[in-house]
């Protein structure tokens, strides 16, 4: 367990750093800078993205003609979104080391966890790629949504490499193993549906020119009712989940950590209900569900 302390911060780190990207993602959507860069992997034809409307490249019109936010070049929303792509390169960096160092360290001992990393690997690739596709259809929302799955899934697979590398006794409580796992899918389908409301979101406020923020929540259609509806079923699941872990005493601070996530997120999207969604609110609320979804997976993972 000694030689592998190193290793198992190291993947911690990791995935910290992934929940960083997923929140310089939400300050890319609050700050509306999904098209600041209207290319990729360059940015206006640049690996380096102008500071300033005279460091446009000639021909930079067949860059902002496919935006679907701002037609002007916004040199706040460039760089939002290029510091963004920064953070994903990044972590893909990290990734690969861990990769190289699982397949160093546990090549002959532990095939799982080479095998793991490797998919970290693919994901991250995938999740490039999909970025790629998300500037290319003008932020879709389909591929938004699926950019944030992955995202997801990028963010577990460190964790199981984790539990299984410290080899913990799994708690056996069948029922537990499944109200966790019927938590996990509520919280994807929340995520999803609330996807759908923040396209809306984008949609209403392009078409009010990004002011009368008061105006925003009244424009939705029924998907943010279901949205909001759905919070009950995640409340009602995290009360659940800890209401049948509390005796475990090992599983204690992880329910107590799951309800406190969960009752967080809901306030943080109450308060953008009822504050007309207030800039903060919105990577926050985006951050909190991703913590939520993973700490519950990582509670499954302790049980069988």
């Amino acid at each position: 367990m000694k030689s592998n302390k190193k290793y198992l911060q190291y993947t911690w780190f990791v995935t910290i750093m992934v929940f960083l990207v997923i929140l310089a993602g939400g300050v890319v959507r609050m700050t509306q800078s999904g098209m600041g860069c209207p290319d990729w992997p360059t940015c206006f034809g640049r690996w380096i993205p102008p500071t300033s409307a005279d460091q446009l490249p000639p021909d930079f019109e067949k860059y902002l003609k496919t935006q679907d936010i701002d037609h002007t070049f916004n040199v706040y929303h460039t760089w939002i979104e290029y510091i963004n792509r920064l953070l994903g390169a990044l972590l893909g960096v990290f990734i690969f080391i861990l990769f190289i160092w699982s397949f160093r360290k546990f090549r002959k001992t532990n095939k799982q966890i080479v095998w793991l990393s490797f998919f970290l690997l693919i994901a991250i690739g995938f999740q490039g790629w999909l970025g790629k596709k998300v500037v290319d259809h003008n932020l879709a929302v389909v591929k938004v949504t699926i950019h944030m799955l992955v995202a997801l899934l990028i963010a577990a697979v460190p964790l199981i490499i984790i539990y299984k590398l410290q080899a913990e006794r799994k708690i056996e409580a069948k029922f537990l193993k499944y109200l966790s796992y019927s938590l996990i899918v509520i919280l994807l389908i929340q995520i999803i549906l609330g996807t759908q409301v923040r396209e809306q979101i984008d949609e209403i406020s392009k078409s009010l020119k990004y002011q009368q923020r008061e105006l925003w929540i009244d424009r939705l259609d029924g998907m943010f009712i279901i949205h909001r509806s759905f919070s009950w079923l995640v409340a009602m699941g995290g009360i659940a989940l800890w209401f049948k872990a509390r005796t475990f005493k090992s599983l204690q601070l992880n329910v107590i950590f799951i309800l406190v996530g969960v009752l967080a997120t809901i306030i943080a999207g109450l308060v953008m209900a009822f504050y007309n969604i207030p800039a903060i609110a919105q990577p926050l609320h985006l951050l909190l569900a991703s913590i939520l979804v993973v700490s519950v997976f990582s509670c499954s993972l302790r049980l069988k």
